[in-house]
């Protein structure tokens, strides 16, 4: 495991390759975390690195949460994230982690929730096809049909896909590529869409996977590579 960070979703842009190859992005605001704990193998039986982010008003914060800032001599923080690590070495209270963690990173991992779209019928939700638009069918179009059986089992299972709460749910995007890092705007260009709206909170992490696939400017050094031999060979 590795320390991860926490960020804003900005929005959705595109970035021009050298090529002249137009890539969507998305731009994540990232925060910059303190750590407030280092935890040892002693301390608790694992090794692991307690980092605090997003500032927060000390009138939001209840006694004992209040009582654990002073103790540890910082500024209250809204959200903390336990990492575990194996080497706590260079990890020390007080520091603070950005976007730099990330410079040798090609891809990551990324969740975060989804738009709520609030309580949405069966078509929506689940992609049904509805009932027949004449012969018969009276108002009911948009319904999703039949849910039980009669007397055996005489039910509606559970898990049966009906209308209901749509979205707001946590999602993780696994292997997004990092096309480009602003380390002074502490902002971070990852390729494609990621869930959620404008200002949802995005936690980020290095890419669980292992991933042996090429980023776009790997595929492109190597096509360049590959003309040259070829033209090299006539």
């Amino acid at each position: 495991m590795s320390i991860g960070l926490i960020g804003t979703k900005i929005g959705m842009t595109r970035e021009f390759m050298e090529t002249g190859q137009s890539v969507p992005v998305t731009v994540i605001k990232v925060e910059k975390g303190r750590v407030l704990d280092v935890i040892s193998k002693e301390k608790r039986g694992y090794s692991a690195v307690k980092v605090g982010f997003f500032k927060i008003k000390n009138s939001k914060l209840t006694k004992q949460m209040k009582g654990y800032f002073s103790k540890k001599n910082t500024e209250p923080k809204k959200i903390l994230k336990e990492y575990r690590v194996e080497n706590l070495d260079q990890y020390k209270e007080g520091n603070e982690l950005g976007v730099e963690i990330f410079k040798d990173k090609k891809f990551l991992d990324v969740r975060s929730k989804t738009i709520g779209k609030g309580f949405a019928g069966a078509m929506k939700r689940w992609n049904f096809g509805g009932l027949r638009a004449s012969h018969g069918v009276s108002v009911s179009h948009r319904s999703h049909g039949s849910t039980g059986q009669r007397q055996d089992p005489g039910k509606v299972f559970k898990g049966k896909k009906m209308a209901g709460h749509m979205g707001d749910k946590s999602r993780t995007m696994l292997n997004l590529e990092i096309i480009k890092s602003d380390l002074e705007n502490n902002l971070i260009y990852l390729k494609g869409s990621i869930p959620g709206s404008k200002n949802s909170t995005v936690f980020l992490r290095e890419s669980v996977k292992r991933v042996t696939r090429k980023t776009i400017k790997e595929k492109h050094e190597a096509k360049v590579k590959a003309a040259a031999a070829k033209k090299g060979k006539k």
